[in-house]
């Protein structure tokens, strides 16, 4: 059977995060994508510049369409800016019995604009994490859930992964990328198994848009082809980490690219044709 895998999430105008980069990432990984969209966001490598919702109702209706035909083996959700939309996906989820979901608690975008609405976060942890398989926050998302200053060290992130727990995902992979350091170091944190870590080195680049969404997703293409959690996790690691180092491979806007999420299929960026 073909894997398949929902992304219920943002669309990014410029095509690097969001929507756009989770049906990049489940393609490059072999794996079928299907698309609930959450809201529009006007953006580009610069920032945000506007952001339109899609009624709660019409978020039911997409995930009911494509559950009622496909068979989702995984589930991924992102950006989601209101409470109206995290309760609507929340319902349907539980009503369809949704397995394998990933939780990426998108709240602020690369270039700082501000994606999740204040009065949306207590919704967010009382609706979506319990339903979450893996949360995966980065260093200021797991710092503004958690009402915490942001971990500066290994051993605070591991903390602040197990205060997490508490909220209700089986797991936490706390992404480092925000970090200090010749390294980009993630934690994934299980109530019942050590903690494992995941290194990859440090790319200086500015061209990291949409890495979030492209890791998350990643996991989701891992367990929608029936991996453990564990293997979905470093697979997504190495699958991320190549995507940058490759990134300025692309010339894409004048703020911050995008990863490169077909790096292995690109072999090099064709040259405009001496007529352009």
């Amino acid at each position: 059977m073909t894997p398949i895998a929902l992304t219920i999430a943002g669309s990014d105008s410029s095509g690097g995060a969001g929507i756009q980069a989770d049906l990049k990432t489940f393609s490059a990984l072999g794996v079928y994508g299907a698309s609930a969209l959450v809201a529009l966001t006007a953006q580009n490598t610069r920032g945000v510049s506007a952001i339109h919702d899609v009624p709660a109702d019409f978020i039911t209706a997409q995930i009911d369409a494509v559950m009622d035909d496909l068979a989702v083996g995984a589930v991924k959700i992102g950006m989601v800016s209101r409470s109206e939309s995290i309760a609507a996906i929340a319902d349907a989820l539980i009503r369809r019995g949704a397995e394998n979901v990933v939780v990426d608690p998108v709240m602020i975008a690369t270039s700082g604009a501000r994606l999740l609405a204040e009065d949306a976060i207590e919704t967010l942890r009382a609706r979506l994490l319990p339903l979450a398989l893996v949360l995966t926050p980065n260093l200021p998302e797991a710092a503004e859930l958690l009402g915490e200053a942001e971990a500066r060290t290994e051993q605070a992130m591991e903390a602040q992964g197990r205060a997490l727990l508490a909220l209700g995902p089986r797991a936490v992979l706390m992404k480092g990328g925000h970090g200090d350091g010749s390294e980009s170091v993630d934690l994934l944190v299980g109530s019942n198994a050590e903690t494992v870590r995941l290194p990859a080195p440090r790319v200086g680049t500015r061209n990291t848009h949409g890495t979030g969404c492209t890791l998350s997703s990643a996991i989701a293409a891992g367990l929608a082809r029936g991996k453990p959690l564990e293997q979905s996790a470093c697979d997504a690691k190495a699958y991320v980490a190549s995507a940058i180092a490759a990134a300025d491979q692309l010339d894409i806007g004048r703020g911050n690219g995008p990863v490169h999420h077909f790096h292995d299929w690109w072999t090099r960026v064709a040259p405009r044709d001496a007529g352009d």
